[in-house]
Parts: C-alpha cells; sequence; structure tokens
C-alpha cells in the first residue's frame, strides 16, 4: 500500500521502520520542525526525520495542519503534498500535531493512529507515563480509526502488555514501540485484504492522560511511598523526579520501596552504598539508588556519594512537617 506516515519521536521511528521492513512504499513523511536541543541549543531534526532521509523518503515538516491557522502556507503546502503523493492510508504515530478534518478526510482509507494504551484508557498525550504513575498493572498498543476526538476512533486492534514492577516510562516504552509497529503493519495487511474490522470504543473506563508539566515532577514526600516510587519511574527518562536537599535541586532516577518508618516526610533516615532512605507520608519510605546533581550525570547511589554528602536528618524538599 502506499502509505502516508506521521510522526515525531523515537516510538513513531520504530513503527515507520516496521512498515518500510514491511514493503509498503512511503511516498511522504510529515514531522515537526527542527528543535534546539542540547548545550549549544542547535536544531536537531526528530528521529522520524533522521530514519526517513536514511531510507531516501521525502519529509515535509509543517508547523500547523491548519488551512486557517497561523501557519496557512505550511498548511497549504503539506496538503499539496498530500494530494501528489496519492496515498492509499496514513499512518500516525505520537505526531504532536492536530490533524484538521480535511487530513483526516483526504486519504482514502483515512488516518490510523497508533496508540499506546489500551483505550479507552489513557487518551491522550502521555498514556505510558500515566499508566505507570497510577499503578496501572498491564497496558498495551490500540490500532485506532482516527476522527476529529481525543483518541475517540473505532478500535481496529490492540494487543495488553505487562507492566513490571520496576518499568520506568523508558522501559515501558522500548517495548511497547516494536509492538505498536507490529500491529500497524497486522492492521494494514487487514486493511488490504478487506478483513479490518472497527469497534467502538466503550463509553465507560474512559481517562485520559494529560501532558506532563514540569511541575509535576517535583516530589511531595507527604504522599504514600508508592507513590512516590511510582512517581520516579514515570518521570523517567523525561522530565525527571526532583527534589531539593541542602538547597540543590537534585534529579531521582531509581528507588525502592522501603520498610516503614514514622518520621517527618523526606527525612534522610539511613544512608549507604544500598541506598538513601526517604520518609515518605503514612509511615512508608522509598530508598532512592539513582540521583543526578545539576550539570552532572546519572549516578548510582554508591558514586553519588564519593561526591555529594548525604546524611541521616537532613530533610528533601526542606519540609520539616511531619507526614
Amino acid at each position: 500500500m502506499r502509505v502516508a506516515f506521521a510522526g515525531t519521536p523515537e516510538f513513531a521511528r520504530v513503527a515507520l521502520l516496521r512498515l518500510i521492513g514491511a514493503g509498503h512504499e512511503v511516498p511522504l513523511v510529515l514531522t515537526q520542525p527542527d528543535r534546539p536541543s542540547g548545550r549549544g541549543m542547535k536544531l536537531h531534526p526528530s528521529p522520524v526525520k533522521a530514519a526517513a532521509l536514511e531510507h531516501g523518503l521525502p519529509v515535509a515538516q509543517p508547523r500547523s495542519l491548519r488551512l486557517d491557522g497561523r501557519f496557512p502556507e505550511d498548511a497549504s503546502e503539506a496538503r499539496q503534498a498530500l494530494l501528489e503523493a496519492r496515498v492509499d492510508v496514513m499512518v500516525v504515530a505520537a505526531y504532536g500535531l492536530i490533524l484538521p478534518q480535511w487530513v483526516l478526510d483526504l486519504p482514502p482509507h483515512g488516518c490510523l493512529n497508533i496508540h499506546a494504551s489500551l483505550l479507552p484508557r489513557w487518551r491522550g498525550a502521555a498514556p505510558i507515563h500515566r499508566a505507570i504513575e497510577a499503578g496501572d498493572t498491564r497496558t498495551g498498543v490500540t490500532i485506532m480509526q482516527m476522527d476529529a476526538g481525543l483518541d475517540t476512533g473505532d478500535m481496529l486492534q490492540s494487543e495488553a502488555l505487562e507492566i513490571l514492577p520496576g518499568d520506568s516510562t523508558g522501559l515501558l516504552h522500548d517495548r511497547l514501540a516494536p509492538l505498536g509497529g507490529d500491529l500497524m503493519v497486522g492492521a494494514l495487511a487487514a486493511l488490504e485484504a478487506g478483513r479490518l474490522v472497527r469497534t467502538p470504543q466503550p463509553s465507560e473506563g474512559v481517562t485520559y492522560a494529560h501532558k506532563i508539566e514540569k511541575s509535576q515532577a517535583l516530589i511531595d514526600w507527604k504522599e504514600a511511598a508508592e507513590v512516590v516510587e511510582r512517581r520516579i519511574r514515570a518521570f523517567d527518562p523525561a522530565p525527571g523526579a526532583s527534589s531539593p536537599l541542602a538547597g540543590e535541586p537534585l534529579k531521582l532516577w531509581r528507588a525502592r520501596l522501603g520498610a516503614p518508618a514514622m518520621a517527618p516526610a523526606g527525612t534522610v533516615l539511613a544512608v549507604s552504598d544500598e541506598g538513601i532512605d526517604v520518609a515518605c507520608g503514612h509511615g512508608g519510605s522509598v530508598v532512592l539508588t539513582e540521583l543526578q546533581r545539576p550539570g552532572g550525570k546519572r549516578l548510582p547511589v554508591q558514586q553519588f556519594l564519593r561526591g555529594h554528602a548525604v546524611s541521616p536528618g537532613q530533610v528533601f524538599g526542606g519540609d520539616t512537617t511531619g507526614p
């Protein structure tokens, strides 16, 4: 099939490579404009653009697809490129731009989306983060026929995946991305054979995975230890859970649940090469095992403590009140 592809991050890059590997013709790739990153803030292409160029695929990078929006010239050029590509269907994976109705209507078979959750649970921008943060024991991928709503379209295929106790967003992402690409390859084969079945999403069980804001990464030590531990995993690799200690903001990358201990929330209970034990709300604690100082690298706790002294009785977050 002739497939237009719209996506931006690594999750989408994996799907694009799966489509290429399956022999689909990709006459056009849409991805977001290059963004500044790194210490020099140089412009860098998205993972999808890099993969497309490596395979010699045409790339368009409109700032918007709305013909009546701020960048109508971008939308017009993208529309012309799609018309000239003469695609059968568009595959969308973590593109980052809203698709207006003209895009949804243009391909004969519409637009198919790879969504990293078992819909209708965790519609929205951050389904992997929110599933871990909420303590879900399973998630998965849903292939969906896109409509004008926010991840409300009919389901075409889905497959569940267990969330393991130590999963971070990064680890879970790396298992969901190939699953999504493989499911989409299967969906396109079923579409080509006329066997693709559309199933409306149930009205029960709808939740929304709102975009992660940096302010949400600040740990509230008065929360239960289970909540703190899940949040640390959910925000790895981005934006990274954080908490100040002795006036210095630290990133907290790994932790495990500790033993019950009654102490003011945020209080350092014990320090060793095994971890920094910190009191949380309701008498629980977490043991921090990987941390990062500003401008430094992520370090296992043993290495972190060699260059940064931490003592029992210090308080993360500067909070000296009880849980």
